[in-house]
C-alpha cells in the first residue's frame, strides 16, 4: 500500500492528502459535508494499488485543516466549485477524475454541468446532484438562511480526548454512522484548545441554513448538462435509494451506471464495504477506460 502524504495547494488555502506516485494520472477526491480529506483513507490506498493511479482529497473550504472562509459570508455549495478549479488547477488538470462523496457528488456535478471540459469522468459515492427546495418554499428557506446568518457563532465543541470526539460524532450524525467509520474523520478535524482538551476544527458557519437552494427543476437540468461518463455507487442503507427525487435525478443523466452495495451513507469509508467499493470501481473504470468514447 502507498503511504499518504499531506499537501497544500490554491497558494496554501486547501489542505490535501496525496496517496500514490506523482507521476500517475491523478484523481481529484471531494469530501462530504462536516468530513474532510479522511474520508478516502480507506477507499484510496486501494485504488491506487489496482489502477497505478495518484488520488489527491482536499479538504474542502472551512472542513479539515483548510482555511476558513474570510469575514462573516456563508458557504454556498457553489462556491465549494471554486476549491475543486483551483486543485486541479495546481495539480496541472487540465481534465479531471473526480471521486466524490455526498457534498463532494453535488460539486462534482455542478461542475461537471458547467465546465464539461474541466471534468473526464466522475465517480459518485452516495451523492447524486444538490439538495434541493421547491420553488414555492424558496422564501421560507431564504428566512431560514438570513436568520441563521444574524445569530452569532456557536463556539467549537471541545473534548477531553478522541473517543469521546467521536462518540460525540456518532450520537449527532447527520446520517448514521460508526466509531471505527468515524474515527479517521474526527482524527483529521480535531486541534488541541488552550485548557488542554481537543476541539473541532470545522468553521461553525457551515451549521447555518442554506438561504438559497437550486429547485428540483434546475437540478435536474443541471444533471441532464453532464456529459461524462458517470459511476454512482450507493449504499444499501445509504441517503438515495428509491426515493422518487432520487430516481429522477438517476434518470436524468445520460451516461450513468448505477452499482448498489451494502453499507450506508459512507460506505467508502466503513472498514467491512470499503473493498468491494474498491472493485464496483475498479471493474467499472477497466471498461471505460478501454472505451474512446468513456476515456
Amino acid at each position: 500500500m502507498h503511504d499518504v502524504r499531506p499537501l497544500r495547494l490554491a497558494e496554501g488555502r486547501l489542505a490535501a492528502l496525496s496517496w500514490g506516485d506523482d507521476g500517475t494520472p491523478t484523481w481529484l477526491a471531494l469530501h462530504g459535508w462536516l468530513d474532510n480529506a479522511a474520508s478516502f483513507s480507506r477507499l484510496a490506498p486501494r485504488l491506487v494499488e489496482r489502477l497505478g493511479i495518484r488520488i489527491v482529497a482536499i479538504d474542502f473550504s472551512g472542513h479539515g485543516l483548510s482555511h476558513h472562509l474570510p469575514g462573516n459570508g456563508d458557504y454556498a455549495l457553489w462556491d465549494y466549485c471554486h476549491d475543486l478549479l483551483d486543485a486541479c488547477d495546481d495539480l496541472g488538470l487540465e481534465q479531471a477524475t473526480l471521486l466524490a462523496h455526498s457534498l463532494g457528488a453535488g460539486v462534482a456535478c455542478l461542475t461537471a454541468a458547467a465546465l464539461p471540459e474541466r471534468v473526464r469522468r466522475l465517480v459518485l459515492l452516495d451523492g447524486l446532484g444538490a439538495v434541493t427546495t421547491d420553488a414555492a418554499e424558496a422564501p421560507r428557506q431564504l428566512r431560514k438562511g438570513l436568520l441563521g446568518h444574524r445569530r452569532p457563532v456557536s463556539p467549537a465543541p471541545r473534548y477531553p480526548d478522541i473517543r469521546t470526539a467521536v462518540a460525540a460524532r456518532v450520537a449527532g450524525g447527520a446520517t448514521p454512522i460508526d466509531a471505527e467509520t468515524a474515527e479517521p474523520l474526527v482524527a483529521r478535524n480535531l486541534e488541541p484548545s488552550a485548557d488542554g482538551r481537543l476541539q473541532l476544527r470545522t468553521d461553525g458557519r457551515l451549521l447555518r441554513p442554506s438561504p438559497v437552494r437550486l429547485s428540483p427543476a434546475q437540478a435536474l437540468a443541471t444533471l441532464a448538462a453532464i456529459e461524462c461518463p458517470v459511476l454512482l455507487v450507493e449504499g444499501e442503507a445509504g441517503i438515495l435509494g428509491s426515493r422518487a427525487l432520487a430516481s429522477k435525478a438517476r434518470a436524468a443523466v445520460a451516461l450513468l451506471e448505477r452499482r448498489v452495495l451494502p453499507g450506508g451513507h459512507h460506505l467508502h469509508l466503513e472498514p467491512a464495504a470499503a473493498e468491494g467499493v474498491a472493485r464496483a470501481i475498479v471493474d467499472w473504470y477497466g471498461v471505460r477506460r478501454d472505451d474512446p468514447q468513456g476515456g
